[in-house]
């Protein structure tokens, strides 16, 4: 029997009618070029992790790679979604390495592998619980706001970046505009990998690019390393004190990994007009997010979370198959053998990942106010305007706070929530909590019921491809 392809289009009204869906109707030598374009839009903040802790930016890219193809396996290769370093992690890693120290690393990695293990546990329980009931506590109210906090908490970085050289900033952003409107054919549709090709050159004769460790880097190398690996700690003699304390340390992180890992798939179920949440379930994305993350950290790499660049890339060149995401996927593996490559990356300045960031991160905010555009969101109600305020200012304020986070001290271990945690905990709880009616759309866009009290998704509503009809019979059955 052939596998049901059928995802509820939830996020909008209906599949997008000027994306591309399946890649394969472009040709495989577009195909390629759209691959090499979602892994040059992975690779400045990817390679800033490893920068930051002292991880092996060949291992980095290794780990994305396979990382992003078990996450599509085990999601059954429908989310386009790329695996990159999260940034969550790094106070963990400075905790226990501060100065990126070599024979401490092993221990930050053992720990982040721990914190994997909750992912686990979480899939555990959204499998149990199925995903119509998790649903009805992201109703386009909750997600909207949270998709539009991705992109405003990412900002600063792409500004950060772009302040080393606004000109060439400015240049890679005006590339992708013009590609993307006034361009035809192939050029509409890969901007980002032209925005920096162009930007790196002009900055290279600007004279901002230093090639000197391109030059000095080898052609062919191994990207991992045993003494960078968990498995040396048993060999090589285990401090048991400083392992637990690395445990204890870093796996209370996930919790507010796991919660972010939610707004992500949200925004790219705004992006594609699919909701992903429901197939092929948060239960396949969390487990394949939280074994990329173990698998990456077993082997001395960071960990691994959804993309928000690669969101950007999909908003803007509306090619969403996942097939593509694999090819970047394939790219960032053969590349990770490759020290002279990573070298180019190392040395590409800040500035051309910063116009380009400009403009993916905007992207990915402005999925977030569509959504709420496509579902009819009511903002006469007082409710609505409380539950999308509390999630915006909490997530952006907390973010560009002086401590960057919310601090809170347990015994001998400190839990640190980002302000996109604290936001989306806080959004999810108070739309429950306050009375209120939501309409209900169907997946046409259409009304389909009256006013049901805080509705999102129907207990029993078909997870697999409801048609209008059989949406309205259950709404009259919950209005009677």
């Amino acid at each position: 029997m052939a596998e049901d392809k059928t995802i509820i289009p939830t996020m909008g009204a209906k599949d997008s009618e000027d994306a591309v869906y399946d890649a394969r109707t472009l040709g495989a030598p577009k195909m390629t070029v759209f691959g090499l374009q979602h892994m040059f839009a992975m690779f400045g903040a990817t390679i800033l992790v490893p920068t930051l802790t002292g991880l092996s930016v060949s291992a980095t890219l290794l780990f994305a790679g396979l990382g992003t193809l078990l996450f599509h396996l085990l999601t059954r290769g429908k989310v386009p979604a790329f695996l990159g370093s999260s940034f969550a992690f790094i106070a963990g890693y400075a905790a226990i390495a501060p100065a990126g120290e070599p024979e401490l690393l092993p221990y930050a990695c053992l720990g982040v592998a721990c914190a994997g293990l909750l992912y686990l546990v979480l899939s555990a329980l959204f499998k149990v619980f199925g995903a119509a009931r998790v649903m009805r506590f992201f109703p386009p109210v909750v997600t909207g706001p949270i998709v539009i906090s991705i992109g405003l908490t990412l900002a600063s970085s792409a500004i950060a970046n772009c302040s080393t050289n606004w000109l060439v900033a400015v240049v890679a952003i005006i590339v992708v505009i013009a590609c993307n409107i006034w361009g035809r054919g192939m050029i509409r549709i890969i901007p980002i990998l032209l925005a920096v090709i162009v930007s790196y050159i002009f900055a290279a004769i600007l004279g901002e690019v230093d090639f000197t460790p391109v030059a000095d880097a080898a052609w062919f190398g191994l990207p991992v390393l045993y003494d960078n690996t968990v498995f040396s700690l048993f060999t090589n003699g285990m401090d048991s004190g400083l392992a637990i304390t690395a445990v204890i340390t870093i796996m209370p992180l996930a919790f507010a990994t796991m919660i972010e890992h939610i707004g992500d798939i949200s925004a790219i179920s705004s992006t594609c007009n699919r909701n992903y949440i429901a197939n092929p379930g948060l239960h396949r994305t969390l487990l394949g997010d939280g074994l990329a993350t173990i698998l990456a950290s077993l082997f001395g790499a960071p960990a691994n979370t959804t993309y928000g660049e690669n969101t950007g890339v999909l908003a803007l060149t509306k090619v969403f198959d996942p097939r593509v995401v694999r090819l970047a996927a394939l790219f960032a593996i053969v590349f990770s053998f490759c020290p002279k490559f990573a070298a180019v990356i190392e040395v590409m300045p800040a500035c051309v990942i910063g116009g380009i960031s400009l403009i993916l991160y905007g992207m990915i905010s402005a999925v977030g106010i569509r959504n709420l555009v496509e579902a009819h969101v009511d903002f006469t109600l007082s409710r609505n305007v409380i539950v999308t305020a509390l999630i915006i200012v909490l997530s952006v304020g907390i973010a560009y706070s002086t401590a960057g986070a919310i601090v809170i001290p347990a015994g001998s271990i400190t839990i640190s929530l980002s302000g996109l945690a604290i936001g989306s905990l806080v959004g999810i709880v108070v739309n429950m909590v306050l009375p209120g009616k939501e309409t209900v759309y169907g997946i046409d866009g259409t009304k389909v019921q009256g006013h049901v009290e805080n509705a999102a998704v129907a207990d029993d509503l078909p997870l697999e491809g409801p048609t209008v009809e059989e949406v309205k019979n259950v709404a009259e059955h919950m209005t009677r």
